[in-house]
């Protein structure tokens, strides 16, 4: 990375924290930082990037606050940005809102994590996880000086050494999210699956895990004909060996303790409506509108979508609604210019009728084209639209204990939309 210098500016341009790792960049050069930025904003350019003569500017605002990284030599600017953003998490972990009045607050704790995260330029410790066993808002309260902990010098850095537990357990969380977008006649247009492993890791000692999914890949490779999924923009967390991935496609780490997630992965591939809504609407000019609304669950009868909210947009003038429903219940909300539609349980295979009454009033604007669609939450668990499965999950720790692995799956709604005309 070899950064000179971090910087954390208000949006003012005023330096509330300042570092310089390696001596060679004038502190001064960030006075030129926030004219560049006001430049670039006035010609309508937006760019991550500031060069000068002097040195080359690599920052990102969040918040009310600018994060600024100062560079003289060519450096990797990919890992700089992830450096900023993983500065940007640690301290949002630390203080719960990254702002500038909590950088005022706790500057001192600001310049201790700065020491810790990067040295001589280089990125050191990142995991908050790891910083809190040793670095503290209540520093001042310490009488004794802590022993830092083994993760930090040991070579798994995001795992502390003699961790006991009295009944050892993992917890794995395999949940997909459906981006779907489709038009009033029933035709996908859009359709993605966005998926995650997230794990809850209680377990002793130094344990290395191997975690089989159904992936194509491995299963094109033994020429096996079971179901398997192509799952694509793999990201793995830290722990995960890589060269073993690619190797024979195990997946194989030893866990951080406690929550993290280990992978996400994305499938482009054309979804069927899990739940589908077909909508009929008759607009009577100057007295009213009626609608009726039919929902369908589209998928097998042994699973059952929980918490489904449909949410209908109606006419911004609408008033005195009525609604006549075959299960759930509706309420209108005037402020978002909608009616939601609650069903709590929703088994696969099932229909539902909705009937909704609005008054008009009888001087109204001319009617403007385009209707907002029609958007569905929902959580359907034990369930993966992509068939995604966890072939195994071996725990294996030299002292032998015996753990207990619980996997579940979830689906859920993600950007979910069908429209109505």
């Amino acid at each position: 990375m070899s950064s000179s210098a971090i910087f954390i500016l208000d949006v003012k341009g005023k330096v509330l924290i300042s570092r310089n790792y390696r001596g060679d960049v004038d502190m001064e050069v960030i006075d030129k930082f926030m004219p560049l930025v006001m430049e670039k904003e006035e010609e309508g350019v937006l760019t991550p990037l500031l060069q000068t003569s002097e040195c080359t500017f690599a920052y990102i605002k969040t918040n009310n606050l600018y994060i600024v990284s100062t560079t003289k030599k060519n450096a990797n600017i990919a890992l700089v940005f992830v450096f900023l953003y993983k500065l940007a998490q640690v301290l949002s972990e630390y203080f719960e809102e990254l702002e500038e009045e909590s950088i005022r607050d706790n500057f001192v704790v600001v310049y201790e994590l700065l020491d810790e995260l990067i040295d001589f330029g280089y990125p050191q410790t990142t995991d908050s996880t790891i910083l809190q066993e040793y670095i503290t808002q209540e520093g001042h309260r310490l009488e004794i000086q802590r022993k830092i902990p083994m993760a930090v010098t040991n070579a798994v850095s995001w795992r502390s050494e003699g961790l006991r537990y009295r009944k050892n357990e993992v917890f794995l969380d395999v949940i997909e999210s459906v981006n779907l977008l489709a038009n009033a006649s029933g035709t996908v247009l859009r359709s993605e699956i966005v998926g995650a492993i997230k794990m809850r890791v209680y377990l002793s000692g130094m344990p290395e895990l191997r975690l089989g999914l159904n992936d194509k890949v491995l299963f094109e490779n033994r020429r096996n004909q079971a179901k398997s999924v192509e799952i694509e923009d793999v990201k793995f967390h830290q722990c995960v060996r890589l060269s073993r991935f690619a190797n024979d496609r195990t997946i194989s780490f030893i866990p951080p303790d406690g929550d993290f997630e280990l992978m996400s992965y994305r499938i482009n591939t054309v979804v069927k409506p899990l739940i589908w809504i077909e909508s009929m609407i008759e607009r009577h000019a100057h007295s009213r509108v009626e609608y009726m609304i039919k929902a369908k669950s589209q998928f097998k009868r042994r699973s059952t979508a929980n918490n489904v909210e449909i949410i209908i947009p109606v006419p911004a003038d609408a008033d005195s609604p009525k609604f006549k429903t075959t299960t759930g219940r509706v309420k209108y909300t005037p402020e978002k210019n909608a009616i939601t539609w609650y069903i709590k349980s929703f088994p696969g295979g099932k229909e539902y009728l909705m009937r909704a009454h609005f008054f008009l009033p009888s001087v109204q604007s001319e009617e403007i084209d385009g209707k907002p669609p029609i958007e569905v939450k929902f959580e359907i668990p034990y369930f993966t639209t992509s068939g995604m499965q966890v072939r195994y999950l071996k725990i294996i720790e030299k002292s032998g204990y015996l753990a207990l692995p619980w996997v579940r799956y979830i689906t859920q709604n993600g950007d979910y939309q069908l429209r109505t005309n």
